[in-house]
């Protein structure tokens, strides 16, 4: 297993070793403040989602790449939904989808697919097996950061199915240190979902 990763790093620069340790180290920060419902999740994964879209794009993996940099926006987005005041509290509340939130999901889900497809296409991109498995993840993921942001407790749901989808993909492609993180945020994210869920059972029992 050290083999494996040690392997992989071999012929890199030591400038993109650090970097990736850098997005590595604020990717597990950001899903751990994500955990702990706190708005530094959203500062430290800027910070890791625009190292990534960096590496991503010198890799030449632009699903990864687009996932990556619709992140950064969501981020931002994320950053402003969670500090804004509601009438009724300081915080927006966790809550679940609704049926209108739900169609939303799915249909960003499908418009993700089709739009990363294109993308591969318009640059003439050959699309392998593993492309199509990027893809998928693409649309999952996407559509969990909307959730996150709106503080859905689903957000870890896709998560989590997103997180085993690539966990091996990035092994596969050689990217030990970024396969190790997503194996991380696997955990992270059904810790993360049971902890959301006693949050939001408890303020359920309290209305």
């Amino acid at each position: 297993m050290i083999e494996f990763f040690l392997n992989a790093y071999k012929d890199v620069s030591t400038a993109h070793i650090i970097l990736e340790f850098i997005a590595f180290v604020f990717g597990i920060l950001s899903v751990w403040y994500a955990r702990q419902e706190n708005i530094l999740v959203y500062p430290t994964g800027l910070v890791a989602t625009i190292i990534s879209v960096y590496l991503l794009f010198i890799a030449g993996y632009l699903g990864d790449m687009m996932i990556n940099g619709y992140f950064t926006i969501m981020s931002i987005y994320g950053w402003y939904k969670w500090s804004r005041k509601t009438e009724d509290s300081d915080n927006l509340p966790i809550t679940r989808t609704n049926t209108k939130e739900k169609i939303i999901g799915i249909g960003l889900f499908f418009i993700t697919i089709f739009v990363v497809f294109g993308i591969y296409k318009v640059f003439d991109y050959t699309i392998k097996t593993e492309n199509y498995i990027d893809i998928i993840a693409s649309g999952i993921f996407f559509t969990g950061m909307w959730y996150m942001a709106n503080k859905k407790i689903e957000n870890w749901t896709l998560w989590i199915i997103g997180d085993i989808i690539v966990t091996p993909l990035y092994a596969y492609r050689g990217l030990g240190m970024l396969s190790l993180q997503y194996l991380i945020f696997t955990i992270l994210a059904i810790s993360a979902y049971l902890e959301w869920r006693k949050i939001l059972n408890k303020s359920n029992l309290q209305l």
